[in-house]
């Protein structure tokens, strides 16, 4: 392979930097949507992993890391219309930051096995495993710094179980949505 073909691969053409962006408001848009349940949730989640699923892991991470930068600017796309260092250092920070190592996740997994449905559904699996853990060591940070101390089971009980299955099933749907949507647009994208 040629020098300049790879530079060629390593860099973004203007349609995968529209699709980040797409799917970087996408996610701020997604977050703002509560689904009133028991306990409610947003929908932040599927926008990670339908980026995933239409962008690929590099393009996917990308976009995640540009809708974190701008809430970390202030911008208000959190849930909530939360935004800001404030935001990110509370207590469901974690969670957000979370998103991007979850990406990382599922781009390193996309490497390694491939893009069909089961790897992906397995990358996405592992990625929204590693936002929980990444979270809740967040949360237990912040709360025991701020409150007092918390147990780790009372943590999860707050923080993870409700949300086991809605995640879920968002995985679920962002396979469905994400395959559809690709053929649609014939966008290909790469790792």
């Amino acid at each position: 392979m040629s020098t300049s073909t790879m530079e060629q691969k390593k860099k973004f053409t203007v349609t995968d930097l529209v699709y980040i962006a797409v799917f970087a408001a996408i996610m701020a848009v997604c977050s703002w949507i509560s689904i009133p349940t028991a306990v409610p949730f947003t929908m932040q989640t599927f926008a990670v992993f339908i980026a995933f699923v239409v962008l690929g892991g590099k393009r996917g991470t990308m976009a995640v890391l540009v809708y974190i930068l701008m809430g970390a600017v202030g911008l208000p796309v959190f849930a909530g219309f939360t935004g800001g260092i404030g935001a990110l250092a509370g207590t469901s920070g974690g969670y957000i930051i979370g998103f991007l190592g979850s990406a990382l996740v599922m781009w390193g997994m996309e490497k390694v096995v491939g893009r069909k449905t089961i790897p992906q559904f397995l990358a996405m699996l592992a990625g929204l495993i590693v936002c929980y853990a990444f979270g809740t060591v967040w949360f237990l940070a912040v709360y025991l710094s701020s409150t007092g101390p918390v147990g780790l089971f009372t943590v999860l009980g707050w923080c993870v179980a409700p949300f086991v299955v809605p995640d879920v099933l968002k995985i679920l749907l962002a396979l469905a949505l994400g395959k559809r949507i690709r053929r649609y647009t014939g966008y290909r994208r790469g790792m």
